[in-house]
């Protein structure tokens, strides 16, 4: 048997509680992956899954009135809390210590059937149902540690079995979601089979009204954030990741600001791209069009910091066909009464302003994240809903076979964990371009997609999964959706695109 060496010092506990005091404190830069590395899917490895029906058996044995809600992916962690009332620190220790010597005891877990779209597990005489399976055995379970995290514990698995680890959750992404929590806690949704009861019962109408309010809301806050600034502003910086709707937040946007007569002026920083026989290589040796140094990053911060200065400068267009900058160039300047949009996966990373005052700056992330569980204890993962979003987009609009799409998902993920995730603590707000309805509303389109995936396809399971979770979604009408809805951007019929 593969020695397990857990970590449970009291250090873990000290460092979220100097944090919570400790303003000026530094993140701690994720570790860079390489092609062919493993991503760190937490939903995906069946490992992590027993650690939750671990979870699930011990809250209920020590805390019998309460109900244990798993909430949201932190990194490589996940986020819990009682559905009710806080958890203090010491029963956060508690929960820990009966964890780790649960699965030191060896447990037997009994596998019994998938049904209706669950794994169906039996521990320990609990009949537990899962959307994602377990390991049967909890020898194969990594170490981790238990963090206590505002009002509920991080189940954190990276690096926790080495010393020099410290891992700090980040506030602002948490905020979003508890912000997003209070909304639908207002409107009485928590779960998706309450969106599924709006729809069934024909008040389709109602719940996009509701969903699109709050984005506008949202928007419009935004906008108000950075006009309060109009003085001391200079540049507009939107990153997220891959089928966040960046594109469509940042014409929304645009739009607010220009009603308030602050016009943006917009920067891409693909033209920004160094000739194409100098774009590093991947592991594969293929051209590794993500990386920062794909871009000709001293004169983007040069070109950035004269625009900022008030300059007219001549800017790149760089011509995809050829692979190398055109003769032609584009004249940029940003009048008093403008700001520049810089809108990319590398928005937010600070190597693009190297030598300019922070204070000129306002930074968006845009992040995707999905808050209806399938009940309080299964989530819905956001890489699964962003997934379905990138292959409907993809098969509907730009030719891009489901299959091809989920070939290229692993790419995508090894950029964001290298290149946007990493940045989003910087961000001066985020916003959460998830709508309630997505699923719903995505679904007739991803089923479609997908079932062009061939029975001997390699990701014929993928396929499945996807397909699986989709089924515990009602189907809804998408005719009513706002031309200006994020939504569109996925699904056509977007104001913002041809």
């Amino acid at each position: 048997m593969k020695k397990i060496v857990w970590n449970i010092s009291e250090s873990n506990v000290i460092l979220l509680l100097e944090y919570s005091i400790i303003k000026n404190l530094k993140l701690k830069k994720c570790s860079k992956l390489k092609e062919g590395e493993d991503m760190p899917e937490t939903h995906l490895l069946q490992s992590r899954q027993t650690v939750k029906l671990g979870l699930i058996v011990l809250i209920k044995e020590l805390f019998p009135e309460e109900s244990l809600k798993i909430a949201y992916t932190i990194g490589e962690g996940v986020f819990c809390r009682f559905k009710d009332t806080g958890i203090s620190v010491r029963e956060v220790r508690q929960i820990e210590l009966k964890l780790k010597e649960w699965i030191l005891s060896d447990p037997n877990i009994e596998f019994l059937k998938l049904e209706d779209g669950y794994y169906h597990y039996r521990v320990e005489g609990n009949d537990i149902k899962m959307i994602y399976p377990c390991e049967t055995s909890v020898k194969k379970i990594e170490p981790f540690t238990i963090i206590p995290y505002q009002d509920g514990f991080i189940v954190n698995f990276k690096e926790a079995g080495k010393e020099s680890a410290t891992w700090i959750p980040p506030d602002k992404l948490s905020a979003t979601y508890d912000k997003t929590q209070k909304w639908l806690k207002n409107i009485k949704l928590e779960l998706l089979r309450d969106v599924n009861n709006y729809i069934a019962s024909g008040a389709t109408l109602k719940l996009i009204g509701m969903t699109e309010a709050l984005h506008e809301k949202e928007i419009s806050d935004i906008a108000d954030m950075i006009l309060q600034r109009k003085t001391i502003l200079r540049v507009l910086l939107i990153s997220g990741a891959s089928s966040s709707g960046k594109t469509s937040f940042a014409q929304r946007l645009s739009t607010q600001l220009i009603v308030n007569g602050f016009n943006p002026v917009t920067l891409s920083l693909d033209d920004y791209f160094v000739d194409r026989e100098k774009t590093p290589l991947d592991a594969k040796g293929n051209y590794d069009f993500d990386c920062l140094e794909a871009l000709d990053l001293p004169f983007l911060n040069q070109q950035l910091s004269d625009l900022i200065d008030g300059k007219t400068v001549d800017t790149p267009i760089f011509d995809f066909v050829t692979g190398h900058r055109s003769t032609k160039t584009r004249k940029l300047h940003v009048g008093k009464d403008e700001i520049l949009v810089v809108e990319g996966i590398h928005a937010l990373n600070p190597a693009l302003f190297t030598n300019v005052n922070r204070n000129v700056l306002f930074k968006v992330y845009i992040t995707a994240l999905y808050e209806l569980n399938i009940d309080l204890t299964n989530r819905i993962p956001s890489t699964e809903v962003r997934m379905i979003r990138r292959i409907v987009r993809g098969d509907r609009f730009r030719g891009t076979h489901p299959e091809e799409t989920l070939k290229q998902w692993e790419n995508v993920r090894l950029g964001e964990y290298n290149n946007v995730f990493k940045f989003q603590e910087e961000s001066d707000v985020m916003f959460n371009s998830s709508l309630l309805y997505e699923i719903n509303a995505l679904r007739p389109f991803a089923v479609e997609a997908l079932n062009k995936i061939e029975d001997d396809s390699p990701y014929v399971e993928t396929k499945e999964r996807l397909l699986k979770l989709l089924s515990f979604c009602e189907p809804m009408d998408t005719s009513k959706i706002p031309f200006n809805s994020i939504m569109r951007e996925f699904i056509g019929g977007s104001i913002y695109f041809d």
